[in-house]
């Protein structure tokens, strides 16, 4: 009987000995954990038994701050070092986001009717969500700059996904303060097209549907980089201009912005690739008649949706040899039923599309069967 107490009790100290194990014991074991992300640069995942680190390290354009999330399964159990940052008890049954591009990502996920709030829903494109929203399943809850407390105190989703402009956010401190959960996300921040992309798995992490997430992405990736080597057989590369007049000053994407590089990886010679910046840049519209007369495509005028408003809204467009030939191709025709529009929404998602999109308007014989998703030949 004693060597059977002596077992049990070696038996009881094993197990303790292995529960010990699977939670990291101190900051070392934890900062020597791997990374899951590989594409996004201001965004890690940590995954642990019972609990996943995500570290939002972007927040915003040249951030100092970084913001540390602990994701806590049920049963989870979180070290003492990690119980200063905000705890967010994971699945999530509901949700409150404010923008259009964290919508793809719930739908993707299949967990859009987790969603209960957004900010100015007439901006939603999604037919799926759109049905959500009519049916009052998802309330309106103020706008980004000054969200409804009142509302969402009484909502109470597990947590609000928002993001910030800069270290300033007292509508988000008061809900912080009123006991609400909220997460920043800066998915905009982000400039590769695979980068804005990865973002989906920061809401897999969020409903315990990290496989899932990894699974989408990785098929994004795959057609995403399909595409681009397809791209490297084009015999040319087009000259493309793009933006439009905003109260006399044209603004076109920078030489390192999102939009600047899908239209390097599309192949095309955009006329200010060189340029140095992830923004947009102002320049004066005798310069860029001078630099820009002769491309051969327009992409991206705004949101204007036909030549004739172009024209209507500013006669010197006609000048350049793009509108006389009528190469100008535009996002902003593809709407939802309130008005929002379907790019802003999907694109960051879905880069493959876009570029699908760029390739078959520039080197069309390389994507014959291709559909134009987002952009539209204006007439």
């Amino acid at each position: 009987m004693k060597s059977l107490h002596n077992n049990a009790i070696c038996f009881l100290v094993f197990l303790l000995f292995i529960q010990c194990k699977e939670v990291p014991k101190n900051e070392n074991e934890i900062a020597s954990s791997k990374n899951e992300i590989q594409y996004a640069k201001g965004l890690e995942i940590y995954k642990h038994k019972g609990f996943t680190i995500l570290k939002i390290t972007n927040p915003w354009p040249n951030a100092k701050e970084n913001f540390t999330y602990i994701l806590q399964e049920k049963n989870g159990i979180i070290p003492d070092s990690l119980k200063q940052f905000t705890v967010i008890p994971v699945p999530l049954k509901s949700i409150v986001v404010t923008s259009t591009t964290h919508i793809p990502a719930l739908e993707l996920l299949s967990v859009e009717n987790t969603l209960v709030g957004f900010p100015n829903t007439d901006y939603i494109s999604s037919e799926k969500t759109r049905k959500r929203i009519d049916t009052g399943k998802v309330r309106e809850v103020g706008v980004n700059e000054n969200l409804n407390t009142e509302v969402l105190i009484d909502m109470k989703p597990d947590v609000i996904v928002s993001f910030g402009l800069n270290n300033s956010n007292p509508t988000l401190d008061n809900l912080q303060k009123s006991g609400l959960k909220v997460m920043l996300n800066g998915d905009w921040t982000e400039q590769s097209p695979l980068g804005k992309a990865e973002w989906i798995k920061f809401f897999g992490a969020l409903y315990g549907l990290d496989a899932k997430a990894n699974t989408i992405f990785s098929e994004i990736e795959k057609e995403y980089n399909t595409t681009l080597a397809l791209a490297k057989k084009a015999p040319n590369k087009p000259t493309v201009l793009s933006g439009a007049m905003y109260q006399k000053i044209w603004y076109v994407p920078q030489g390192e912005s999102w939009a600047s590089l899908f239209l390097k990886d599309a192949k095309s010679s955009y006329l200010w690739a060189k340029t140095k910046g992830t923004g947009s840049l102002s320049v004066p519209f005798e310069a860029v008649l001078e630099k820009a007369k002769n491309a051969e495509f327009w992409i991206a005028p705004g949101n204007f949706s036909s030549l004739k408003e172009m024209s209507d809204s500013n006669p010197h467009y006609n000048e350049f040899a793009s509108f006389k030939n009528k190469k100008v191709y535009s996002y902003a025709v593809k709407k939802g039923a309130k008005g929002g529009i379907l790019y802003f929404e999907l694109s960051p998602t879905r880069p493959d599309l876009v570029l699908k999109d760029l390739i078959k308007i520039f080197h069309p014989e390389l994507l014959p069967n291709h559909k134009l998703y987002f952009f539209q030949k204006l007439d």
